[in-house]
């Protein structure tokens, strides 16, 4: 018993020897003039990401209406193209076969029904006979008519405005029905797509305004609920939600991408982001307590446009220095700017 009292002594001893040694090294710093402002409760929207991609609003896989083989290819990935531009030609010599048989057909029903009319006018023929040569004259021209459309389908052109985006097919490959041979898309017309759970999907309505974010572009993007699937895929159990996107610079298709669908309010308690001092994994900030610099340990959650907040380590309503804070020790004594 005897020999612990000495040393609880000597531990008390310690103690207060390296109290008073901070206490006089408080003392000894100078006092800075510092600013602060109080750390307040305010409401926030609580949202939840969801990933998506941007993607082209109009979008086309552009094939060949007949069968040929292709003669000429125009198309590159990457060239825009307007409405009507030829994009590749296709061999199609049996259609052009057709087109002069039904073009022989007609010279041959025209001459035809040129000698009734001229025979009508005489009487030497009868109605019936020129009738039928008048009827045998619009088979032949609608006969010719259908071959040169049939023709025409030999030039694959763009269905509308766009760049191309793959390339599906050669010169020398054969060119049918059903067989891509490019895909293109217009770049100026994007919305973003992504799957949202059945648990959050009540949460947005037709027409509803929502921030998506690209890592492209800096700042968020404001899109337009266009359209909400109404089933769920079986597997994923989610729904497809389309955004309407404005015009940005930067913005491409196939992007990756973030959509905050607003969930609850509550609130978070805000501080400047240039009060929190990084060190390492730490974060800190000075308080102004007692006229002295006070240094806490805090745990900051999401940063709100210059704000950031404070999840642990600090009080509602605790005056954090926002200027300067590479001179400030803990404990040094401080003077409030007005």
């Amino acid at each position: 018993m005897k020999s612990i009292i000495p040393m609880v002594c000597l531990f008390l001893l310690n103690a207060c020897s390296k109290h008073d040694a901070e206490s006089t090294k408080a003392a000894a710093l100078p006092t800075i003039s510092v600013r602060v402002q109080a750390a307040t409760l305010e409401p926030h929207l609580a949202e939840e990401e969801v990933v998506g991609t941007v993607r082209s609003k109009q979008l086309a896989v552009v094939e060949a209406k007949v069968s040929g083989r292709v003669l000429d290819y125009l198309a590159t990935p990457g060239a825009l193209v307007k409405s009507g531009d030829l994009l590749a030609r296709l061999d199609v010599q049996e259609i052009q076969a057709k087109v002069d048989q039904a073009q022989a057909t007609l010279d041959q029903t025209q001459r035809d029904f040129d000698r009734q009319k001229l025979l009508i006018a005489t009487k030497a023929t009868s109605q019936q006979e020129f009738d039928g040569a008048k009827a045998r004259l619009k088979v032949a021209e609608a006969g010719l008519s259908e071959a040169e459309t049939m023709m025409s389908y030999a030039k694959v052109t763009a269905p509308f405005d766009g760049v191309v985006t793959r390339k599906l097919a050669d010169v020398g490959d054969l060119a049918m029905p059903g067989k891509p041979l490019l895909e293109m898309e217009s770049p100026t017309a994007l919305r973003f797509e992504a799957d949202l759970p059945e648990a959050i999907l009540d949460r947005i309505k037709m027409g509803a305004k929502m921030r998506v974010r690209v890592a492209s572009v800096a700042k968020p993007m404001e899109a337009v609920v266009s359209e909400i699937s109404p089933v769920a895929d079986p597997a994923s159990r989610t729904f497809m939600v389309k955004l309407d996107l404005t015009k940005t610079e930067g913005l491409r298709s196939g992007q990756f991408g973030r959509v905050s669908v607003p969930m609850a309010e509550t609130k978070l308690l805000l501080v400047p982001a240039s009060a929190v001092i990084k060190r390492g994994q730490m974060e800190l900030v000075f308080v102004v307590k007692d006229a002295h610099a006070a240094l806490r340990l805090v745990k900051t959650g999401k940063v709100l446009d210059d704000n950031v907040a404070v999840l642990s380590g600090l009080e509602e309503g605790e005056q954090v220095v926002i200027s300067d804070v590479s001179p400030l020790a803990d404990g040094q004594p401080v003077t409030i700017q007005p």
